[in-house]
């Protein structure tokens, strides 16, 4: 507790952040009395139809605790234990999820895609599907997966999306933990960002965004719901008072918290990456920026405060910083003045 009473200012990870006022106030209305559980219950009901109204079309709905569980499970959905799934080499099914996609899946194989700015493209997508098919021993191409907004802060917009599922012709997973800040970014539709460009299910997050720890399954395809209803209860996801986790996406959802929340996020990146005194390494188009300082730079910020992490994939001396929700104008102009 001493060490986090000296935290001055966290640019870490939105993970570090708290919760929106509008999504604990829902937890504490859903507390009182009793109500059905493991998902019966009218708030996941209402957050199941709002979904379908925001996203303009008919689909199914699985609340979890966590992205990790959210991916694996969307993935297994496509992907049998002889499949092969195609995703960016910086991908976090790939990098951050200790095998969790190969062990739901029961052995399936990942294989990781260069792309500049993180992001897939549809020529190499094709030629690792040609690859894969070919060989024939590998494995058997059976999903691509894209990450929105991507591991280097790009944001795939929706013609973007449309090629790489229009090229692989496979079952298309979008992990969207950073959702929201994609959607914003990209100024159009939820439904033109995910089903209509191809995406089969979307892994949407919330916790990044303001919840305490909520994430959904959203599947467009139908018929996949019935390949993840039985992993999602195995995985121990299928959580007995589900409304405490409904509730937190039915205030994300409600006159557009997500979209605000995200929108303040991108704006305090966008204005750090154009007024700070460093080197900007990749496109700032969310919430995420990567950076270069000097060494000595970096030591000095660090003294004085600012959390951030070190960033080695992307060269040396690089950082990432992350703002959040409820990252303040005050924190953004302190950071800005340490670094000039």
């Amino acid at each position: 507790m001493d060490r986090l009473r000296h935290v001055t200012i966290d640019f870490r990870s939105d993970n570090t952040h708290g919760a929106s006022p509008e999504i604990l106030d829902a937890l504490i209305r859903v507390a009182a009395g009793t109500i059905t559980s493991y998902g019966g219950d009218v708030v996941t009901d209402r957050v199941r139809e709002r979904c379908r109204e925001i996203f303009e079309t008919d689909l199914e709905i699985f609340p979890v605790l966590t992205g990790t569980a959210a991916n694996a499970l969307a993935v297994a959905s496509m992907t049998p234990p002889w499949g092969a799934v195609f995703c960016h080499e910086d991908a976090h099914i790939h990098r951050d999820e200790l095998g969790a996609p190969e062990f739901f899946t029961n052995g399936a194989k990942l294989f990781p895609i260069a792309g500049e700015h993180g992001k897939l493209r549809p020529t190499d997508v094709a030629r690792w599907i040609h690859r894969v098919g070919e060989e024939g021993r590998m494995a058997v191409p059976s999903c691509v997966s894209v990450t929105q907004a991507t591991e280097a802060g790009t944001v795939y917009r929706a013609e973007e999306v449309a090629a790489i599922a229009e090229t692989a012709r496979l079952g298309v997973h979008m992990d969207g933990a950073r959702f929201a800040n994609a959607l914003v970014s990209a100024g159009c539709t939820p439904a033109e960002l995910t089903w209509k460009a191809g995406v089969d299910v979307l892994t949407l997050g919330a916790t990044k965004n303001g919840a305490m720890a909520a994430e959904l399954i959203v599947v467009f395809r139908k018929e996949l719901a019935a390949e993840i209803a039985p992993r999602w209860h195995r995985a121990g996801q299928r959580v007995s008072k589900m409304r405490f986790v409904s509730a937190q996406f039915e205030a994300y959802l409600t006159d557009d918290l997500w979209l605000r929340n995200a929108r303040h996020a991108n704006a305090a990146a966008s204005r750090l990456a154009r007024e700070m005194n460093a080197e900007i390494l990749r496109p700032v188009e969310a919430n995420v920026l990567f950076v270069r300082f000097a060494p000595e730079v970096a030591a000095k910020l660090q003294k004085e405060g600012f959390l951030f992490f070190d960033w080695p994939l992307f060269g040396p001396n690089a950082y990432r910083i992350v703002c959040a929700f409820d990252t303040s104008d005050a924190d953004v102009d302190a950071l800005i003045r340490a670094t000039r």
